[in-house]
């Protein structure tokens, strides 16, 4: 884990100080490097894993050139001679070649995805030519006004012999996958998953199942936090529940780092009497960064204890997920040997107004898509702002990013829109 050591002796923020987004951005972007350890698999289980080693096709793909239709094949330089009308000297199916070139003047029967034969430059489509049988021999008769080259695939037109595939860091998906087998290879050179641990904390917390007593939270956030990791891929340690205790916030977070090489907290981010983890954090590891000028979301913090990165997410679901999704995905993706996946963002009218906006401060609202009676695609904000409602994220779409300097939105301007997509998460 020699990127993780890179962030020692380096504390980002001073506390009297909030990061604004941008910011904080940047020095992830900066500071997090590869740690993960590589691993050869069979291509059937690389799915979603993240290619340590780029590949290079050592075959054309397609190897011959071959038919894209169901059809005849011909010279397109025959058809003024022949007036069109083709005696069929052959039948070529997919997988078994033509053993000898096609007969001057004359056709053959082709199918989808079979080799070209010698001679043959052109495939009529079979719904556009006639069938004709004379002296007891069968004819084709295919129409004027065919280019030269129709409905032909050439060889190596997807992917030359000798030229890259894939570069490392690309994450395998189902497309990626189809062009690593059609070059015939059958196992991958990927990153190993990393060791992620998943801790909560708090003396309300329960798991589901458990009994509630008065005053008690079902923890939402570890099987919210849980699901996002698998979409990346994590090997997931739950560490559990863990008490409103110090000694043993503070001794947990020390056996895990020992054997991981990420720790996600949720809850006790601030620095209230009960909010132990920066505490602990401060007292056996490094606090890179705390306190975000964004909303929700304000007081993640992000650290290490020796070479586990920590990232401490608030407590509230709302907020711990965007915080996940803006700063703790990009981080795991460069750590896992991906890139740092900063989403794409797209410019869409609000159907919605905020009449005053806190300055100096990014906001993610909850926002869904629809079409207005103009029939324009338009965002609308989720009606509550609330941290803790899970409902804004079931409902929406993606996020609204608001930036600092705006102090208000007028239905019908253009905002910023973040699909889920983007940020790794499928759509509804």
């Amino acid at each position: 884990m020699t990127g993780a050591k890179r962030l020692l002796d380096d504390c980002f923020l001073h506390d009297g100080d909030r990061l604004r987004h941008d910011e904080a951005l940047a020095i992830l972007r900066d500071r997090v490097r590869p740690v993960a350890g590589t691993e050869t698999v069979p291509l059937e289980e690389a799915s979603d894993r993240v290619l340590a080693k780029g590949i290079i096709s050592d075959r054309n793909i397609p190897g011959t050139d071959n038919s894209a239709v169901d059809g005849y094949a011909f010279c397109a330089a025959d058809h003024a001679a022949t007036g069109g009308f083709f005696p069929i000297s052959a039948r070529i199916a997919a997988g078994h070649p033509a053993t000898a070139p096609l007969l001057p003047g004359s056709a053959a029967r082709i199918f989808t995805g079979a080799t070209m034969p010698e001679g043959g430059d052109t495939v009529a489509m079979q719904e556009d030519c006639e069938t004709h049988e004379q002296d007891g021999r069968p004819f084709i008769i295919i129409p004027a006004g065919l280019k030269a080259g129709a409905n032909r695939r050439r060889a190596g037109e997807d992917v030359a012999a000798g030229s890259p595939l894939l570069e490392a860091g690309t994450r395998l998906r189902p497309q990626e996958l189809a062009a690593i087998a059609s070059t015939g290879t059958s196992t991958v050179e990927v990153f190993s998953r990393l060791r992620v641990a998943l801790v909560s904390t708090g003396d309300e917390l329960r798991r589901p199942g458990a009994p509630l007593p008065k005053g008690g939270v079902y923890d939402s956030n570890h099987y919210l936090l849980r699901a996002l990791l698998d979409g990346l891929g994590a090997r997931i340690t739950d560490v559990g529940i863990l008490p409103d205790d110090p000694e043993t916030v503070r001794a947990a977070l020390a056996r895990t780092a020992a054997d991981h090489d990420a720790i996600l907290t949720t809850g006790g981010a601030s620095r209230g009497d009960e909010d132990h983890l920066v505490e602990a954090l401060d007292a056996i590891g490094k606090r890179h960064m705390w306190q975000l000028a964004i909303k929700p979301g304000r007081p993640m913090n992000f650290g290490q204890i020796g070479d586990c990165l920590t990232f401490g997410l608030p407590g509230n679901p709302v907020a711990a997920m965007v915080c996940f999704l803006l700063y703790v995905r990009p981080v795991l993706s460069v750590m896992g040997g991906g890139s740092f996946a900063e989403p794409r963002r797209f410019q869409v009218p609000a159907d919605f107004s905020v009449p005053q906006k806190k300055p100096g401060r990014r906001e993610f609202y909850r926002g869904s898509l629809a079409t207005d009676t103009q029939g324009r695609t338009v965002v609308r904000k989720f009606e509550r702002d609330g941290s803790g409602l899970i409902t804004s994220l079931r409902e929406a779409d993606g996020l609204i990013e608001i930036p600092e300097d705006t102090v208000s939105v007028v239905a019908g301007e253009a905002v910023a829109f973040l699909p889920f997509p983007e940020l790794g998460l499928r759509a509804r």
